[in-house]
Order: C-alpha cells, then structure tokens, then sequence
C-alpha cells in the first residue's frame, strides 16, 4: 500500500486526492478529495495569457492543498498535472515557478494525449468486470477548456484531445460586452453547437466513435448533469457515480439550462456557484456527443483523470522499490 497525492489542475477547477492505492489488487482508498472552482482559464481563449487574478486564486489552493498533504505525509509522492489553460498560455512559465515555490513540484503539463490516458485509466479501473456494461468504452472527459475522447477495452485504442469545453464555449459564443448573455440568443446557441460539431468531426479523425458500446462521462458538467437529473437536494457524491442518464434527459436538461437565466440556475443546490454560468455550455457538450454516437444514455463517473494520476504515482513508486 502506497499513500499519493495527485493534483489535477484544469481550464475550471483544480482538485486533490490524497489516498492509499494498492496496484496489486487494484484497490485506491480516498483519505481526502477536493475541488476548488479557480477558473484560472479566465480569457485565456481570447489574451493567450493566465490572467493575475486567476493565478492567484489556484496559488491559494494551492497553499490549502499543501497542508492537506503534509498533514497526510503525502509529500514524497505527489504528482501534479496541469492541463488544457496552462498548456495554452504564453505565461505559463509563471504558473509552475508559483506551484514548485508552495508544493515543491513542478507541475507538468501534459498533452492532450497524456491527459486521454489518465482519464481512461480512471474511469475504467473499476468498471471492466461489470458484466452489465459491454466494451469498448468511450471516455469523454468534458473540462473546462477541452474535451478528451478515449476508446478501448483494457487499455487505450485510439484518443483525442480537442479544444471545447465549458468555459472556453461559454467564453467565445455566450460573452457579449463583458458578461455572459442570460439566457443565451438561438444565434449564440446554433454558433456554439457549429463549433461543438466541427470538434466531433476532429476528434472522429482519429477515435472510432461510433464503435464503442459504453459511453462513460467525466467531470463537473456531467456529474453536474447527473445531479440534476436525479433532483438532488445537495451534491452526493455516492449517488452520482456510477448512476446513468439516459439521452432524452439530458437533451431536456440541457435545453433548460440553455433557456434559463443565472438566478433559476443559482437555485440548483446540487450545482457548485461555479458552475452556474458554464453548465449550459457543459451540457450542450455532452448532449451533442450522445447524439454522433447514438449513445442511449451515459454512465457518470466521479473517477476520472485524477484517479488516473494517483495510480500512474503508486505504479511509480512501486516499481522504484522493485
């Protein structure tokens, strides 16, 4: 048994898992996992740079999580992995000078590819030996400035990373003068939903869509969706993962979301405050791949990427003590 930390910061949010994970029997036991909406994409699809304001809030997480992981003496096994914003930006030399100063590590920033390989390893692990969900899977892992696709059976067959996600879609088609547009006009939704496709259309290239058997969704604006879907009166983990939406009702959620204004959003208690001018877009995303794949519904997953970093550290480890 291997105690890691794993830190996987994104376009949205950054988010920690302090656990135990054992490789030989496949077993990881959270002892902490948290999220903390950061939104340190902010403009990045419009500036090319990491915005002060938004770099500062990720170093305060930062500086929480650091105690987390000492006070779980996680320190000698940490694994921090930046995606989609830092990737992008031309200042992000300033971003892991930050995270190496409060963590001591240097943050990588991985590829599209890398990233499709973690979520895959997460959201599968424990789902290969259900007979009632039939392979290959399709791993989408919406975020907040791209979309990961994997497919495969035991392992990886074919992914691709494209760039849509809740916030860089909610960013480039549903700001006007500033502020996002409450509810959004149809002309701002057909926009979104043109660029939506165009990305399926990428990320068909390379990854057979169609071909899959099992659709497993990842991240905020699916379990979000979920959520919703199961008219939850506060966010419940338990009940989320593993749970499944069928299309129809995501297609019914998702239309509200894209019709209702920030106050009637805000009103959802199972919806993180940070999530509240993004969802819609998030939804949209979603709905729009169970429709090219003719998936009749989605089986939501809380284990994702993050999961997928802690078992790349506890393999690590263990095979330096090999």
């Amino acid at each position: 048994m291997t105690r890691v930390a794993a830190v996987d910061c994104g376009t949205n949010s950054i988010r920690l898992l302090v656990a135990d994970a054992d490789p030989a029997t496949g077993e990881l036991t959270d002892l902490d996992r948290r999220m903390t909406i950061v939104r340190l994409g902010q403009g990045v699809d419009r500036t090319g740079r990491l915005a002060p304001e938004a770099l500062e809030r990720t170093f305060a997480a930062c500086r929480e999580y650091a105690q987390i992981i000492e006070k779980h003496g996680a320190s000698e096994h940490l694994r921090f992995v930046a995606t989609s914003a830092s990737r992008d930006a031309e200042n992000r030399d300033d971003f892991v000078r930050g995270v190496m100063d409060i963590l001591g590590v240097e943050p990588e920033v991985i590829t599209g590819d890398q990233e499709a390989e973690f979520s895959f390893t997460g959201a599968t692990k424990e789902l290969t030996g259900r007979a009632d969900l039939h392979r290959p899977f399709l791993v989408v892992d919406i975020g907040g400035g791209s979309t990961e696709f994997v497919v495969g059976d035991d392992h990886v067959r074919a992914a691709r990373s494209v760039d849509v996600g809740c916030v860089r879609m909610t960013e480039r088609h549903l700001v006007r003068g500033g502020a996002v547009t409450d509810p959004p006009t149809e002309e701002q939704i057909a926009a979104m939903r043109a660029d939506i496709e165009a990305a399926l259309d990428r990320a068909e290239e390379t990854v057979p869509l169609r071909e899959a058997r099992t659709l497993v969704g990842l991240a905020g604006s699916v379990t979000t969706v979920s959520a919703i879907a199961q008219d939850l009166p506060e966010y419940d983990s338990a009940a989320i993962h593993h749970s499944r939406v069928s299309r129809e009702r995501v297609r019914e959620i998702t239309e509200w979301l894209l019709r209702s204004t920030h106050a009637e959003r805000a009103a959802v208690r199972s919806m993180h405050p940070g999530r509240v001018d993004v969802i819609g877009a998030g939804a949209l995303v979603l709905l729009a791949i169970m429709e090219r794949t003719g998936a009749e519904e989605v089986v939501v997953s809380e284990h994702d990427i993050l999961d997928g970093i802690a078992w790349s550290v506890a393999q690590d480890s263990s095979a330096a003590d090999r």
